[in-house]
């Protein structure tokens, strides 16, 4: 089973920037798409952006413009660059993907910004 790590995540104060990295264990299968999603207390977790092989991304409305999902696809990694970090933004955020036809999950890296 493939296992992906967060990292990246941290406190900042409002307006600033942060680059989260989801690394995949070694594996020769490509994860396809590989996406962020993000986990706010007392709220469901939702899709944040996704990452498709071919370079077709997606991203949920709320993030449209302030976050880029990048990758690096023969490492299996996966990169979210955040700016202009707001209070709509604290949350757990965690990697997924799909490996082998099965789900994959990391244990998420939290995010947190003081105004």
């Amino acid at each position: 089973q493939v296992q992906l790590v967060e990292s990246g995540g941290g406190s900042v104060e409002a307006g600033a920037s942060l680059r989260l990295t989801c690394a995949a264990s070694r594996t020769p299968f490509t994860i396809n798409p590989m996406a962020w999603y993000r986990q706010a207390p007392g709220k469901q977790r939702e899709l944040v952006a996704a990452f498709y092989l071919g370079g077709t991304t997606k991203y949920d409305d709320s993030v449209q413009g302030q976050f880029t999902i990048s990758r690096d696809v023969a490492k299996n990694t996966v990169f979210l660059h955040m700016n202009s970090l707001n209070p709509d933004d604290p949350a757990v955020y965690c990697c997924g993907g799909v490996w082998r036809g099965n789900s994959c999950w990391g244990q998420g890296t939290q995010v947190t910004v003081s105004s």
